[in-house]
Formats: C-alpha cells, structure tokens, sequence
C-alpha cells in the first residue's frame, strides 16, 4: 500500500507532464501564426527566430481587412461552409434514418457504394469533376464548390448519424405511434431531439472539411469575386517575395467564425462524439 502511495504521485506528475508537452506541441503553430501576425515586417527576418518580437503591430490586420480581398473571401468561405453544413447534415439525417431503421432491397450495395467513394484520391477524381461542373456552367461560382462539399461529405456523415440513429431504441418511436403519432411525427418529436448531439457533431466535422478545403477550390475557382479564404491567402505570395505578416493575420482572422462556430455547438459536439459509441 505504501509502494502504491508513493507510485501515485510520480505518476500523476507524469501524466500532467506528458499533457503539458502535448498541449505545448499541439498549440506551438498557433503561437508561432500569432507571433508573426503582430511582428512588423522589418522584423520577421532579423528576429525570425525569437519567441516573442521586440515591437508589436497591428497594421498587418487593418492592411489585410481594409486593402485586401480578404473580406470577400471570407464572406465567400462562410457561405460555402455554412451551406455545405447545415444541406449536407439534413440529407445525412435523413439518410442515416433510413439505414438505421428500414431494411430494403439493396441497402448493403448502397452502403458499400457509399464506402467505394471515400476510397478514391482527391487528384484521381478531380478532373472528371472538373469537366461535370463545367458542362453544367458552374465554373467560377460558389455554388460547384458547396454542390461538389455536399457530395464529398455525405457518405461519412451519413454513417455518422446512422450511429447515432442506432443508440436510440426502438421502442420510443413505437410507443409514439401507438399514442397516435405517425412516423414523421415520432422523428420530429421524439427521435430528433434525441440525436442533437449528434446533429451537432455531423454538423461541426461537415463545417470545418468545408471551410478548410482548398483542391478544389482552387480548381473550380479563378475569379477573385469567388475565391474561399484558403484560396485567397495565394494572393499574399507574388513572384519575389510572400508577405508573412500579412499571410499569418489573415490566418488569425481565419479561425474566428470556426472558434465561434465550434463555441456555439460545443455541447452537442462533445455529446455527439460519445453518444454513438454505445447502443441501449
């Protein structure tokens, strides 16, 4: 017992260590964006290598908000991304319903259709994509990129939210429609509500695969009025030179709506992840 009691302490403090140094390399790049962001440009060079600069600027953002597209890339990649969530997490519920609660004629080639398009290469398909968006006159529009997100994300969220579907028992919808409740009904009323969590969850992973895309964004798009932010932060590398201060302010302003994003779903995420590991 007292071997125990001693052992305890040593590691506690190894596992706080060991989180310590995780949190420190995970969050390392994000300190070193911020760094740049505030370091004036005559000194990323000559102090490329200190932890913190010696003078402080804001002027990199209010160049990057005021004298750039930035903006409209920003407001193009919310659009897209928001889009993108909330019409593909609608068809997966829907389609995670469906899978969880009926049999059918040929469910299992749909799912492993379904499993077939997550196995391809991003470069592999992309041309073919790009000859389908362009005989539907969709080049340089927002609109190829939220039809193309949509197609991409549905077959993992679908399986997402049929595991959410699958930890809810039967048996409440039933003794909806015994109550008198049709089955529509018994999946607003009673299911839905349910499975908030994982909407959430769908949702939240649909948003970000959205907001960070950038293949084919940069193929579908070559106009500035429809360039995503990932897109547009090529502007701030010309032929001679990359402005880095610019670059990394811009990246700073890039997290705020998924930060915000995240904030606003945060229960139902952390709910989402774990309410689907276990059946009953």
């Amino acid at each position: 017992m007292a071997t125990w009691q001693r052992a305890n302490p040593l590691m506690r403090t190894g596992k706080l260590a060991a989180i310590a140094f995780y949190l420190c390399f995970a969050l390392f790049p994000l300190y070193w964006l911020i760094k740049i962001a505030v370091t004036p440009d005559r000194l990323i060079y000559t102090e490329g290598t200190a932890l913190w600069p010696s003078e402080f600027t804001i002027g990199n953002f209010t160049t990057v908000i005021w004298q750039t597209d930035f903006l409209r890339f920003f407001g193009n990649s919310l659009i897209v991304s928001l889009s993108t969530a909330a019409i593909a997490t609608l068809i997966a519920a829907g389609a995670g319903y469906a899978f969880s609660r009926f049999d059918f004629r040929g469910k299992r080639l749909v799912i492993a259709l379904m499993l077939l398009t997550q196995m391809f290469p991003l470069l592999m398909i992309i041309a073919p994509i790009y000859r389908i968006i362009a005989a539907m006159g969709l080049l340089n529009s927002l609109s190829s990129l939220i039809l193309v997100y949509i197609a991409f994300n549905i077959p993992f969220a679908t399986f997402l939210m049929q595991s959410f579907f699958d930890g809810i028992p039967k048996d409440l919808e039933d003794a909806a429609m015994m109550d008198g409740c049709t089955r529509f009904q018994s999946l607003r009323k009673v299911i839905l509500p349910l499975t908030l969590p994982g909407l959430g969850a769908t949702l939240g992973f649909v948003f970000t695969a959205a907001w960070s895309e950038v293949l084919f964004a940069l193929m579908l798009i070559k106009s500035n009025a429809s360039m995503t932010f990932p897109v547009g932060l090529l502007t701030f590398v010309s032929k001679f030179s990359v402005d880095w201060g610019q670059m990394m302010a811009a990246g700073v302003l890039a997290l705020v709506p998924s930060c915000m994003f995240f904030i606003f779903i945060q229960r139902y995420l952390v709910q989402g992840l774990t309410s689907g590991a276990v059946k009953g």
